[in-house]
C-alpha cells in the first residue's frame, strides 16, 4: 500500500569545499555522520513529458532507507508531497492512478536514470532530536533512450524533519550563504537532468497563455482553467484530500455554466453532448460531497446541543451513517475516475480548447458580448427568485428556491468569467450572487438535512431507540430555513439596485 510524506527541503550548488559547519545554527548542537549511500534511480514519464511540464516525478528508487516507487507532488516553493510504494518491477496501480488524468492513454517509459553518491549528515539539537539531514551528493544522469546524452553535478540537499519548522531552513540557508553556497537554480535533480541530457526542457507551470483580448479569448481562458482545475485535483480526489471533492465538483459546474452561459461565443452543437458529460461528472462527484456536508453539519448542530437533550447513542449512529456513507461513495468516485467516459471527457476538452468551435460573436470586443450573456443570466435568475418568494411554503417553495439557487450559481460563475474584461460591474455581481447563493445554500442545506434526519429517526425508532433529538434537530433545521426565506426578499432588493451594479 502507498503512503504519504510531506517533503520540505531545499537545494544548493556544491563544489569541492562540500558541506559547511553548520553547527551552531538553530540550535544544532552536533552534525552527525551518517555515512555513504548509493542511490539508484529511474524517473518514469510519457514521451512528450508530460508528468515533468507539471513538476511531477515518479521513479523507481533503489538504495538508502526508502527504496520503492516515489511519486512527487509540488505543494509549495521547496515543498512537495512524496507518495511512496514497495518496491516492485512494475509500477504499482495505487501509484499509476495517481497520474491517470495526465497520462490518460500514453505510456509511462524509463526517461532518465539518476545514481547518486550521497553523504549524508544529520543535525540535532541538544537532546539528539532530528531537526534536518543534510547530503552532499554526487549525481550522475543519463538520458534513457533515443540516444540522449549525460551530465555529471554535485549538490546539497536539506530536508527538514518530520513536523519541523520550515523557519529553520532559513536559518541553515544563511549560513549557507555566508559560506558561498548559493540556491540551486533547478527545481529537482530530474529538472536538471533533462535540462542537461538534452531533449525536451521542463515546461514553466508559470508560462500560460497569451493575454486575452476578444470575446472567445476571455471565454475560452476562464475555461481552460477549469479544466487545469479538474486534471490537478484527480489525484487528491483519489487521495481523499479534504474539500478536494468540493473543488472539483466546483470547477466542473463552473466549466458547464461557461458552455451554457457564452452560447453566442461557442457552438452549443458542439458543447451541449460536453455539458452532457460534465453534468454526469458533477452528480458522480456530489454523491460524496453531499455525503459530506451532511455530515459536518448534523455532527456540528448535535455538538451544539446540551448534554441533556442528546438521548440514545445519536453520536454513534451518525458516526456509523456517516463513515458507511463515505466509503461507498468515494469507491464509487474512484471508479468513476477511471472510466473510460470520464478520460474521454477530458480529452474532449482538451480538443475543444485546442480547436474551440467559435461563432462569430467570439472575434467581437468582450465587453458587449460578454455582459449581454451575463444580462441574459441574471434576467432569468429575477425570474426564478420572483417565483420562489411567490411560492406558498413547502415543498413547491423548496423546489423553486433551489433553482433559484442553482440559476444563481451560474450566474455568480458567468460574472467571474467576465471580470477580466469587464472589471468592477463584474466583481460587484461575483459578490452579490455569492452572498446570494450563501443563504439559498443554507435553504437547501436545510432541506436535505431534514431528508437525513428522517432516515436516521426511522431507524433509530426500528432499533428501539429514542428519536427525540432527531426530530429537536428538525425543528432547528425548519427554523434555519425560515430564517434563509426571510433574508431572501432583502438580499434580492439589494442586488436589483443600482448599487450592486
Amino acid at each position: 500500500m502507498a503512503d504519504t510524506k510531506r517533503e520540505i527541503e531545499r537545494k544548493y550548488e556544491s563544489d569541492d569545499s562540500g558541506l559547511p559547519d553548520l553547527t551552531g545554527v538553530g540550535g544544532v548542537a552536533a552534525v552527525l555522520d551518517k555515512g555513504l549511500m548509493e542511490l539508484d534511480a529511474t524517473y518514469y514519464d510519457t514521451a512528450d513529458e508530460r508528468l515533468a511540464g507539471a513538476a511531477l516525478t515518479l521513479r523507481r528508487r533503489t538504495g538508502g532507507s526508502d527504496a520503492g516507487w516515489h511519486l512527487k507532488f509540488p505543494v509549495g516553493p521547496g515543498v512537495r508531497d512524496e507518495i511512496r510504494a514497495p518496491l516492485s518491477d512494475t509500477i504499482p496501480e495505487e501509484i499509476a492512478a495517481l497520474v491517470r488524468s495526465r497520462v490518460r492513454d500514453a505510456e509511462l517509459i524509463p526517461l532518465v536514470r539518476l545514481r547518486s553518491a550521497r553523504d549524508v549528515r544529520h543535525l540535532v539539537d541538544a537532546g539528539g532530536a532530528l531537526l534536518a539531514e543534510a547530503s552532499v551528493d554526487a549525481v550522475t544522469a543519463e538520458r534513457l533512450g533515443g540516444g540522449g546524452g549525460a551530465a555529471q553535478w554535485t549538490e546539497i540537499e536539506v530536508e527538514l524533519a518530520d513536523d519541523g519548522d520550515p523557519a529553520f531552513l532559513d536559518l541553515v540557508e544563511k549560513r549557507l550563504r555566508k559560506a558561498g553556497v548559493r540556491r540551486s537554480k533547478s527545481p529537482s535533480k530530474l529538472a536538471r537532468a533533462l535540462e542537461q541530457t538534452g531533449g525536451h526542457r521542463r515546461r514553466s507551470r508559470e508560462k500560460g497563455e497569451p493575454a486575452p483580448v476578444t470575446a472567445g479569448d476571455h471565454v475560452l481562458a476562464y475555461l481552460r482553467a477549469q479544466r487545469d482545475v479538474l486534471v490537478e485535483l484527480d489525484p487528491a480526489v483519489r487521495r481523499d484530500v479534504p474539500d478536494s471533492v468540493h473543488r472539483m465538483r466546483v470547477a466542473t459546474r463552473r466549466a458547464r455554466s461557461t458552455l451554457r452561459s457564452f452560447r453566442s461565443v461557442l457552438d452549443r452543437s458542439v458543447t451541449d453532448p460536453i455539458g452532457v458529460e460534465l453534468k454526469w461528472l458533477a452528480g458522480a462527484l456530489g454523491v460524496d460531497r453531499d455525503q459530506e456536508v451532511m455530515a459536518e453539519r448534523l455532527r456540528a448542530a448535535l455538538d451544539a446541543l446540551p448534554p441533556g437533550l442528546v438521548t440514545g447513542p445519536v453520536h454513534e449512529r451518525l458516526a456509523a451513517w456517516s463513515e458507511a456513507r463515505h466509503g461507498g461513495a468515494h469507491a464509487h468516485l474512484t471508479g468513476v475516475l477511471d472510466s473510460r467516459r470520464y478520460l474521454t471527457l477530458l480529452d474532449t476538452l482538451d480538443g475543444l480548447l485546442a480547436d474551440p468551435p467559435l461563432r462569430k460573436a467570439a472575434g467581437k470586443q468582450p465587453d458587449k458580448v460578454i455582459a449581454k450573456a451575463v444580462d441574459k443570466d441574471l434576467l432569468t435568475l429575477s425570474a426564478l427568485v420572483e417565483q420562489a418568494l411567490g411560492a406558498p411554503p413547502g415543498e413547491e417553495r423548496d423546489v423553486a428556491v433551489h433553482e433559484a439557487r442553482k440559476k444563481a450559481k451560474r450566474t455568480r460563475y458567468a460574472a467571474e468569467a467576465a471580470t477580466p474584461a469587464l472589471g468592477k460591474p463584474a466583481r460587484s455581481l461575483t459578490k452579490a450572487m455569492k452572498n446570494l447563493t450563501t443563504v439559498l445554500g443554507e435553504h437547501q442545506d436545510s432541506v436535505m438535512t431534514r431528508l437525513t434526519l428522517r432516515e436516521l429517526s426511522a431507524a433509530a425508532h426500528a432499533a428501539g431507540e429514542s428519536a427525540f433529538t432527531y426530530g429537536l434537530l428538525y425543528g432547528r433545521e425548519e427554523a434555519h430555513a425560515a430564517r434563509a426565506e426571510a433574508e431572501l426578499p432583502g438580499l434580492w432588493r439589494e442586488i436589483r439596485s443600482p448599487a450592486a451594479g
